[in-house]
């Protein structure tokens, strides 16, 4: 479980990763060794599981959003279908789910064209029995972690 201070210091991250240890600490009230000394635990106990860049997928030309219901055959397992997806640089997450569907995938396409034909790509996976899309018009509210 995180503190009220580690959770701080994990907002501080989630918002710029590359932000300084007394940079975060004048924004927590600790000093820099202080705030290194527990990323050092964060990252030791697993909490923290590393860092990344975050990249606008419209400057990788990819400006359609898409999520993807998918609705698998018998005796599909969830390790299944990631191995189905993971080959398909437009999922960027997967997940199984509660309710009538078995996985919400979330896609980033060039247009509508090129998610139609992912979307085909994936209804034609051998274990998809159907699919239910829809369309993002506006990401209202986005968060890391």
């Amino acid at each position: 479980m995180l503190d009220e201070l580690d959770e701080r210091i994990v907002r501080e991250l989630t918002s710029d990763a590359r932000r300084s240890y007394a940079d975060i600490g004048q924004r927590v009230g600790l000093s820099a060794p202080a705030v290194k000394r527990r990323v050092d635990r964060l990252r030791a106990s697993g909490a923290i599981q590393g860092f990344t860049v975050r990249v606008d997928p419209a400057v990788r030309g990819r400006r359609t959003e898409g999520l993807i219901e998918l609705y698998c055959r018998r005796q599909t397992t969830p390790e299944m279908i990631r191995r189905g997806l993971e080959g398909y640089a437009e999922v960027v997450s997967a997940s199984t789910v509660t309710g009538e569907a078995d996985a919400v995938v979330q896609v980033f396409a060039a247009d509508m064209e090129h998610f139609e034909r992912v979307l085909e790509r994936i209804a034609g996976e051998p274990f998809v029995e159907r699919t239910k899309s829809v369309l993002v018009l506006s990401p209202l509210l986005r968060r890391a972690g």
